[in-house]
């Protein structure tokens, strides 16, 4: 979609129909501010997350104009920065274990929440530097 912006307006409409119809909606316009800040965003999801998003304007309006969530697509029009696999599994981590109290092992330890051996999660702690202090 990125290559092909010209596009979005038909596939919001079109979209915008489709949902409208489903849910028994009569939704007619679409604002000139909500249609340029959808094709202004990078749309890194590609068709499938301009239609959940369409989707889902559909479900929240109400009345004949569609509303969407401007704020999600204002600021910039390049997705989040994006986190690398060691940065996610980290905080996946760090967050199973302070919601485990620091616990590791057991039913309701760390391991056990990531669906891991208690080993695994030591090994991966320590690959990762995770240390009891950064609670």
């Amino acid at each position: 979609m990125r290559e092909r912006r010209e596009d979005i307006p038909l596939l919001v409409r079109y979209f915008t129909q489709k949902y409208a119809q489903r849910m028994n909606r009569d939704i007619q316009t679409i604002s000139a501010e909500a249609m340029d800040a959808l094709c202004r965003w990078n749309w890194p999801g590609n068709i499938r997350e301009l239609e959940n998003f369409i989707e889902r304007a559909v479900i929240l309006s109400q009345g004949p104009s569609l509303q969407i969530p401007v704020a999600e697509l204002r600021g910039t029009a390049e997705p989040a920065a994006t986190t690398t696999l060691e940065q996610a599994e980290r905080e996946h981590i760090l967050k199973a274990l302070r919601e485990s109290n620091w616990v590791l092992a057991g039913s309701k330890g760390a391991a056990s929440r990531l669906g891991m051996k208690r080993t695994t999660l030591q090994s991966k702690m320590q690959k990762l530097g995770i240390r009891r202090r950064e609670q």
